[in-house]
C-alpha cells in the first residue's frame, strides 16, 4: 500500500502501516493485519484472505489432505536460478513451496 500524503511505500510496524517518509500511519481494515514472520521476527503485511481469481491446481496439502490449493510463482533466489512455486491450500490456508 501507498501513503495518501506523500504516496511513498508504507511499511509494517507495531501492528501498523507506517510510511517512513512522512509518519503517517494507515488504519488496517477488517482482513488486513500486520503479522510476525516466523523465521525473522520482523513485521510482515497480511492483506487479507486470498481470493478465488487466483490460480489452482491438483496437488494434496500436506496438512490436511485437500486436494486443491492457490498457487504463484517468486523469483526467491538468484536469476539463473528457477522460480519457487508457492501453493496455499484452499481449504486450510496452510503454506508450503517447491523449489
Amino acid at each position: 500500500m501507498f501513503c495518501e500524503k506523500c504516496k511513498c511505500l508504507l511499511f509494517p510496524k507495531d501492528g501498523k502501516l507506517v510510511c517512513n517518509k512522512c509518519g503517517a500511519e494507515h488504519v488496517l481494515g477488517k482482513k488486513q493485519q500486520v503479522i510476525k514472520h516466523k523465521g525473522t521476527g520482523k513485521d510482515v503485511a497480511f492483506m487479507g484472505e486470498l481470493s478465488g481469481t487466483l490460480p489452482t491446481t491438483d496437488i494434496e496439502c500436506p496438512t490436511c489432505g485437500n486436494k486443491t490449493a492457490y498457487w504463484v510463482l517468486r523469483q526467491t533466489r538468484a536469476a539463473d536460478e528457477p522460480a519457487t512455486r508457492i501453493y496455499r491450500c484452499t481449504k486450510c490456508s496452510h503454506s508450503w513451496r517447491e523449489y
